[in-house]
């Protein structure tokens, strides 16, 4: 039987991430401990876990049909790879930082200077895009020691939480770009796989559509029914059920978790009473 093959980084944040949502998902994998390929029990599935930088020329040369990977690796090794899904977690920014007692405020301010990074294409793409001429030193490694050492002036590299920067006495001062865990696929897929790749990425938006929303259960005066209504839109409209009290319905929902405070906040101001708020696991539109 034809098998799916997907690749993940081989550790890390990311690698974590992937296994999870691939568990959300309903896939079961048999992962032992350092291997480099799994099976999926419930699916025609195998998993390559591999390093991170090395997944785009695996895509590229067809040894794998899709992967999980950082958005920011595919900019700076694989801008010729089709992002078919953004997955919404493993989330960072490749940023430029310098010494908090520089006075470079963008990257403009770093014309002629020296940049440490392992992301030369990335950097190179925004000098060339500003005009902007610097010497780069390619670190495969920690580049934040880089100004500290004399190296550099400033450097080029992946911002999480910005803890790091803080520790090597580093500030941000300009955002390159934004990332986050991507679906990918091969040029090279077969029609065979892009069927089943095709599951798996409308499974993969089942669960992300659930992770943005939450349900909602409220009784609501019936004077004000129509006033709740129009705070909820739902998947196409709420649900309306008589209670056994007179003058008062239940109202069932849908709302985008981002929302959901300012939401609540006007429900109360309505009238809604005894509000519940559930967690969805999966949404299927």
């Amino acid at each position: 039987m034809n098998k799916l093959k997907i690749a993940v980084q081989k550790s890390g944040r990311l690698h974590d991430d992937s296994m999870k949502i691939l568990k959300e998902i309903g896939i079961s994998v048999d992962n032992g401990k350092d291997q480099l390929k799994a099976s999926a029990r419930n699916f025609p599935l195998e998993i390559f876990y591999l390093r991170n930088g090395d997944i785009p020329q695996y895509l590229r040369d067809g040894v794998v049909d899709a992967a999980i990977i950082g958005e920011n690796v595919l900019v700076e090794k694989g801008d010729d790879i089709s992002i078919i899904e953004r997955l919404g977690f493993s989330k960072c920014k490749v940023s430029i930082a310098v010494p908090k007692s520089s006075n470079a405020k963008s990257l403009k301010d770093l014309d002629g200077k020296r940049i440490a990074t392992s992301y030369p294409n990335t950097v190179n793409q925004f000098l060339d895009k500003d005009g902007i001429k610097a010497n780069l030193h390619i670190i495969n490694g920690s580049v934040e020691i880089a100004p500290n050492i004399g190296l550099a002036d400033g450097i080029c590299d992946i911002v999480s939480s910005g803890s790091t920067l803080f520790k090597n006495g580093l500030k941000e001062i300009e955002v390159l770009l934004k990332s986050e865990a991507v679906l990918a696929t091969s040029p090279r897929i077969s029609t065979e796989n892009q069927t089943l790749i095709d599951k798996i990425q409308f499974r993969f938006q089942s669960v992300i559509k659930g992770r943005e929303s939450k349900y909602v259960l409220l009784n609501a005066p019936n004077e004000k029914l129509n006033d709740i209504i129009n705070l909820l839109p739902g998947m196409k409209s709420p649900t309306v059920l008589p209670l056994a009290t007179e003058g008062w319905s239940s109202v069932h929902s849908v709302i985008n978790k981002n929302d959901f405070w300012n939401v609540i906040d006007e429900l109360k101001a309505n009238g809604a009473e005894g509000i519940l708020v559930c967690p969805i696991e999966n949404m299927v539109l």
